[in-house]
């Protein structure tokens, strides 16, 4: 069985917009408005965007560390 890669999956827009999607169409089911979808939907979205943007920037600060101290050497 292979390893999910967390990471991915939770930054993938495509995640984000059915999930969003989902949510949308149940709240139209179970008798809510169009205008409580959209605002859950907008929440999610925005929830998403906050999400993958710390996994991101977490990504590439442990990418750079160590490489202040090599150029540090370097001068």
């Amino acid at each position: 069985m292979k390893k999910i890669n967390w990471k991915r999956k939770l930054t993938s827009r495509k995640l984000w917009a059915a999930t969003a999607s989902f949510v949308s169409m149940i709240i139209l089911a179970a008798g809510g408005t169009e205008n409580t979808a959209t605002q859950v939907t907008a929440l999610i979205m925005a929830g998403a965007s906050a999400i993958a943007y710390i996994i991101g920037e977490g990504l590439t600060d442990s990418a750079n560390m160590g490489t202040d101290d090599v150029e540090e050497d370097k001068q």
